[in-house]
């Protein structure tokens, strides 16, 4: 289907995949869409004029639902991101990376939360890590504290990503959003894009309120080529200096506790990075396998 054909009628729900390069993931990406158990739903693909054939792939397939639209020229990956929500048409999104999957009954599982809480601007989930062949990597990961899990108020969810340090709530997969929420609190802003997802999951709560899914209802992908495996010095900064912006912006619901606790635990935070995706690498790694030990030994390591 091209940019051009009319669905009939509205759909529910649009996933959004902005894709750039990533021909090696985006048949898997768009199958875990299709095979959805909720199917009243647009698959929109904004192609970032890649040079290889992610584009292509993407347009073998044929479903009605499908639509597969092309930049005439590379943008940034922000403008991307914003694009594709741009292009969509549901009351309800979700952004899927064109590398990540979502489990067969996600969108259903979701819809019914948003269905029931006409006040809610968003649902989360856990996600799974695996790696760039498929493999399980770190089950169950984010929402790992009560304080996350169901309905919760907008105070507490800012308190618990300042003591976290980073995005305990999930990547852009693991949420399903009110697109009148996202356009109210001004869609994905003019933000890092190491720090895209947590800042506008902040800011739709200011319009909505939050639900924490205890299931595990997709895939976070770590390969070689992703933005995630560039967690080096410049995100860590960025990761920082957003808390801090976060505290600022917050300084009436921030406690002096939730500072230090997240300021001791940026130690921990940053060698738990290091251990996912040193149990991302080759096979036969030493460092793969001992990092896979690690991640092994429990909640603690999955936090």
């Amino acid at each position: 289907m091209t940019e051009n054909e009319a669905f009939e009628g509205t759909p529910a729900v649009a996933v959004c995949v902005p894709l750039y390069r990533k021909e090696e993931f985006i048949a898997e990406t768009l199958r875990s869409v299709l095979d959805q158990t909720f199917t009243d739903f647009e698959l929109i693909v904004l192609d970032n004029a890649s040079p290889d054939r992610s584009g292509e792939i993407a347009r073998s397939f044929d479903d009605p639902r499908l639509v597969v639209v092309r930049n005439p020229r590379t943008i940034a990956a922000t403008e991307n991101f914003a694009k594709v929500v741009s292009l969509s048409r549901a009351p309800l999104v979700k952004v899927l990376m064109a590398d990540d999957l979502i489990h067969r009954n996600c969108l259903e599982r979701q819809v019914e939360v948003l269905k029931r809480d006409a006040q809610l601007a968003m649902v989360t989930c856990r996600h799974d890590v695996i790696d760039e062949y498929g493999r399980l990597v770190a089950p169950d990961r984010v929402l790992r504290t009560r304080d996350l899990v169901g309905r919760q108020d907008r105070k507490t969810v800012i308190r618990r990503v300042v003591r976290h340090g980073g995005n305990p709530i999930g990547n852009p997969g693991n949420v399903l959003f009110r697109r009148a929420a996202f356009d109210a609190a001004g869609g994905f802003a003019n933000e890092e894009f190491f720090t895209l997802d947590i800042g506008t999951w902040l800011r739709l709560l200011e319009h909505g309120g939050y639900f924490g899914m205890p299931e595990t209802l997709s895939s976070f992908r770590i390969n070689s080529g992703s933005h995630s495996s560039e967690l080096g010095g410049k995100a860590i900064r960025l990761q920082r200096d957003f808390i801090a912006g976060v505290r600022r912006a917050n300084r009436e619901i921030v406690r002096n506790s939730d500072v230090v606790y997240g300021a001791l635990r940026a130690p921990l935070m940053r060698l738990r990075h290091r251990v996912l995706f040193a149990a991302a690498g080759p096979p036969s790694s030493v460092r793969r396998r001992a990092a896979l030990k690690v991640l092994a030994l429990g909640p603690s390591a999955r936090t």
